[in-house]
């Protein structure tokens, strides 16, 4: 079982940094396609091909952490995990929320891309920090940190869209 749980584990990092590698190219994008203020049939394309990337990186995750989750609460219980186990599912929770949200166009332009990237970022950022044994934060810390990160990240890419839209106006 230790062999199953490590490749599991490690696939689970290669899906996390598919993902979040994805996400850069998904966020730079989406900026260099808005800059002119139409997406032309070439961004499209190209956006869908690194959407679809992202699509196989959530569903690694998703078919990973389950695997994790059900085998870390068998032996502890789901209601005893740790914090960090708990942002680990939150941060997942919101990356597929959101993307189900931003697919059926319900969610506005001004948070999609930001949550989406922002819960990304959190995800790989756990990633490492689980590398360096730094796991031991309750879930309010975290809670709090993960709010602070999608305000900035919000407020990074409505500031970029900004930026982009004042350059257009003024050509």
């Amino acid at each position: 079982m230790t062999i199953f749980i490590t490749l599991v584990t490690i696939l689970q990092s290669f899906s996390i940094a598919l993902g979040v590698g994805s996400s850069t190219l998904a966020i730079i994008n989406f900026f260099v396609a808005i800059a002119d203020g139409t997406i032309d049939d070439t961004e499209r394309r190209m956006m869908g091909v690194v959407y679809v990337v992202l699509r196989v990186a959530m569903i690694a995750i998703l078919v990973t952490s389950l695997l994790l989750i059900a085998y870390h609460g068998s032996s502890a219980g789901i209601l005893n995990m740790s914090g960090f186990a708990y942002a680990q599912m939150l941060a997942l929770f919101v990356l597929f929320i959101n993307a189900m949200l931003m697919t059926a166009h319900l969610m506005p332009s001004t948070f999609g891309p930001a949550l989406q990237a922002g819960s990304w970022y959190t995800l790989g950022t756990l990633s490492a920090l689980s590398v360096v044994g730094i796991v031991n934060f309750t879930f309010t810390h975290f809670i709090m940190a993960y709010v602070t990160w999608l305000i900035l990240a919000v407020g990074i890419v409505n500031g970029i869209m900004a930026i982009q839209k004042s350059k257009r106006k003024q050509t």
